[in-house]
């Protein structure tokens, strides 16, 4: 009986432990079920889908991706169908050249495009803006650009956004020549140019470092002016852009109180008070040679400080009138032949 007893004890266990193992089995092939079911629901995000819309799925816009949309500095929307391979840029031609393109025409006075530029741009033809007036959309169209770059917020008041904008996408920029650095980070971006954009202006950060220690000693603490002559008169050219900004805020010439103070338009009843250390000047084209001559044998020119020691330099060249990285190198080239002798 003891035996029999131990036997059924023994099977009684052989068949608790089978039932345990297949309630076991039963429940990993559940389990497995469910993970397979669960990762078959579980959506995949195609990137291929997202590129050029944002906010759509997890990954983000890429920013190369066409048709793009963006808006310009006054808040337009612009809409670029493909990469933009003609571009109509006045005035910032300069940029175009620095990141190795050409534009499909360049500005021009009427008379003359940016001389110092038509090394890179002599085989680009010139568009007019004589009178400072733009040309007609006819003349723009039959050019055929795919982009249009306009340099400052006039465009739009002026109405020259909405005519140009009918004939290609058309950015505005607030003041492209205020703002280099941001300008040409701008246009390097819409022309798919950025990584030539930013070697442009490590070149361009380099080489005016490099001059400033090489100026240092000339130019310390001493204050310079710039006075263009034009079939209009004398005026000073401000420390905002253009060769104004190179002298103060690349090289380091300390303003004159006259030119940041007062008006632009300059007189000879004015010029005693002109501080300045240096003065540089600039006939435009030689449409001011009256008023250059009328300056420069007066009296009161050559009572002057900055005459007796010799520190006024006649520069030539339209990049002394320009915005741009190669235009500001050329000046920094001329300061350096003037006073690092």
């Amino acid at each position: 009986m003891e035996y029999k007893e131990k036997l059924r004890s023994t099977k009684k266990t052989k068949l608790a432990l089978l039932l345990t193992t297949t309630m076991l089995f039963a429940g990993l092939q559940a389990g497995c079920g469910n993970m397979a079911s669960n990762e078959t629901k579980t959506p995949k995000v195609d990137s291929s889908a997202s590129q050029g819309t944002e906010g759509k799925g997890n990954t983000p816009a890429d920013p190369t991706a066409y048709p793009r949309m963006l808006k310009d500095e006054m808040g337009n929307e612009v809409t670029l169908p493909a990469s933009p391979a003609k571009i109509f840029a006045p005035n910032l031609e300069d940029t175009l050249v620095a990141l190795g393109v050409a534009p499909v025409m360049q500005w021009s006075t009427g008379s003359r495009p940016k001389e110092y530029l038509q090394d890179q741009l002599k085989d680009v033809p010139t568009i007019t803006f004589a009178g400072g007036l733009p040309p007609e959309p006819e003349a723009v169209m039959a050019f055929e650009p795919d982009l249009i770059l306009l340099h400052n917020s006039y465009h739009m008041d002026s109405g020259v956004y909405d005519k140009y904008k009918k004939i290609a996408p058309t950015y505005v920029f607030k003041h492209a020549n205020a703002d280099l650095e941001s300008s040409v980070r701008i246009v390097g971006d819409l022309l798919g140019k950025s990584a030539e954009a930013e070697q442009a202006l490590q070149n361009y950060k380099a080489y005016v470092e490099t001059a400033k220690k090489e100026l240092a000693p000339h130019i310390q603490d001493k204050k310079a002016a710039i006075i263009r002559f034009n079939g209009k008169g004398m005026f000073f050219i401000k420390y905002d852009f253009f060769s104004g900004y190179v002298l103060t805020h690349e090289l380091g010439f300390t303003p004159s109180q006259v030119v940041t103070g007062g008006d632009v338009n300059l007189s000879l009843e004015s010029l005693p008070d002109l501080d300045a250390d240096y003065i540089f000047l600039i006939n435009d084209a030689g449409t001011g040679d009256a008023h250059e001559k009328e300056m420069t044998e007066s009296p009161v020119w050559k009572s002057m400080d900055a005459v007796k020691n010799g520190r006024t330099f006649k520069v030539e060249g339209d990049h002394w009138l320009s915005g741009g990285l190669i235009a500001h190198m050329k000046v920094i080239d001329d300061v350096k032949g003037l006073i690092a002798k």
